[in-house]
């Protein structure tokens, strides 16, 4: 298995749907900055936001286990092998990430429990 390159590439806010919906004073995501890069492969970085992880883990867990070495998924989606382009699942204010599989090998840091 692979670690996987997590690059927040922009941090967006709907204010027409905020406007109606949000909660007074919703800004745009408070938890991640644009720019900022995290490693995975098993498991949620430290730092990441967990509601994020939930709606990406699949695509880092695919990647970092070899898939999208041709072009991701059908070949209608990404143009590049090994990137997927995923958000957060907030309707209000949707984090988008890169994800790229690297060639870093992963290290299980815990003992399984058998």
């Amino acid at each position: 298995m692979k670690k996987c390159r997590i690059t927040v590439l922009k941090k967006t806010f709907d204010e027409e749907l905020a406007k109606e919906y949000g909660a007074e004073g919703l800004t745009a995501c408070p938890m991640l900055r644009e720019g900022q890069v995290f490693y995975a492969d098993y498991a949620c970085p430290e730092g990441f936001c967990n509601e994020a992880w939930k709606a990406i883990y699949q695509y880092v867990f695919a990647l970092a286990h070899g898939a999208g070495k041709e072009i991701f998924y059908y070949g209608d989606w990404i143009r590049k092998p090994g990137v997927a382009i995923c958000s957060c699942n907030d309707g209000l204010r949707p984090v988008i990430f890169k994800i790229e599989s690297t060639e870093e090998e992963s290290q299980i840091d815990y003992v399984p429990v058998k």
